[in-house]
């Protein structure tokens, strides 16, 4: 058999991690995170176990680049929903329901994200977290502010609080109630965005909450085809079923 080109091989590596990010969401989604080891992981992923380590340190730093994916392409899909709008106001009004809707749709996801941005890893600097930063940075910018290096960071935060405080156990404090705050310190109408009453007479809306598929480009590009160990050229496991005999964590 022919070598595989080096386009067909990072085509199989692309694909590889987006089946990791997808299924570490689906699995942290359903089980929590203490319960979801990376072989389950990889075994939903269809990967070899020792793949996982091939791409990501450890557990932790997969699900915050899962999280972080689903955040920005939330985002995105928010930011560019119909009618399409170029108004800075109305696109700040669309990522804080972007996020507040997620924190709503995807507690156990959003909980266990916060809980591990908290430990001493800190943000993760990955893809998705950048293509995050560069989004909201962007969002700032288009509602007219000029100092976005001071503006971004104060976005962030005040989302990230937001997040805290909805989730925080025993004592959550309502999305309307924050998003009223978060509308009131940007001066923002409560009929911009997509207000709760709104939002909830979207029948739709559940199923599609839940299914994250669209995400995650699994899908073949280009006509490549994936081997069924799901080993792309350079990432052969050692015998012990792990790439160059890193290790499996739990």
């Amino acid at each position: 058999m022919s070598p595989r080109s080096a386009s067909v091989n990072e085509e199989l590596r692309r694909r590889s991690r987006e089946r990791l990010l997808h299924a570490a969401v689906q699995l942290v989604g359903e089980r929590g995170y203490d319960a979801t080891t990376l072989a389950d992981i990889a075994d939903r992923a269809g990967s070899a176990r020792g793949l996982v380590s091939y791409y990501f340190p450890g557990k932790r730093q997969l699900l915050q680049s899962a999280v972080h994916r689903l955040m920005h392409r939330t985002l995105e899909e928010g930011l560019e929903r119909a009618p399409a709008t170029d108004d800075g106001p109305e696109r700040m009004a669309r990522a804080i329901d972007a996020i507040l809707g997620l924190t709503r749709d995807h507690p156990v996801l959003m909980r266990q994200h916060m809980a591990g941005i908290l430990q001493a890893e800190g943000f993760v600097q990955c893809p998705e977290q950048q293509r995050l930063a560069e989004l909201l940075r962007e969002t700032v910018v288009r509602n007219g502010s000029d100092r976005p290096d001071r503006d971004y960071p104060m976005l962030r935060a005040l989302l990230m609080g937001a997040v805290y405080a909805a989730l925080v156990p025993g004592a959550p404090m309502p999305l309307p109630v924050l998003r009223a705050e978060l509308f009131r310190r940007y001066g923002l109408a409560w009929e911009q965005g997509m207000p709760p009453e709104a939002d909830a007479s979207e029948g739709a809306r559940g199923a599609r909450g839940r299914d994250l598929s669209r995400f995650f480009a699994t899908e073949d590009r280009d006509g490549a085809r994936e081997e069924r160990t799901g080993q792309p050229e350079g990432e052969r496991p050692a015998p012990d079923g792990t790439p160059g005999g890193a290790r499996l964590e739990p």
